[in-house]
């Protein structure tokens, strides 16, 4: 069940294009939709991070980067009132 739930996201398919051996595409959607509103995804992700921070295979140093640029209001876009070369009165010159 887990398997065709995870090969799902992975492939980005729709439901009904996930590979019967996972199971009825339709049993797999029902099955995601409500371990996804009642924690089950949040408390295995809790329980492998306990398992794996126990066998030291996780480290936990984070670096957050909260950096904002601000462009001018203007500064979005094309120069307006058409092209910034000069006209041209050569003949032939459109």
């Amino acid at each position: 069940m887990l398997n065709g739930i995870v090969w799902k996201f992975r492939t980005g398919t729709a439901w009904r294009d996930v590979p019967e051996r996972y199971g009825s595409w339709h049993t797999l959607h029902t099955r995601f939709r409500r371990w996804a509103l009642d924690g089950t995804f949040e408390r295995m992700l809790r329980a492998a991070q306990a398992r794996a921070d126990a066998a030291g295979e996780i480290d936990w140093l984070v670096s957050v980067d909260s950096t904002v640029v601000r462009a001018h209001q203007h500064a979005v876009g094309a120069r307006k009132g058409g092209s910034a070369s000069p006209h041209s009165d050569a003949p032939g010159a459109a």
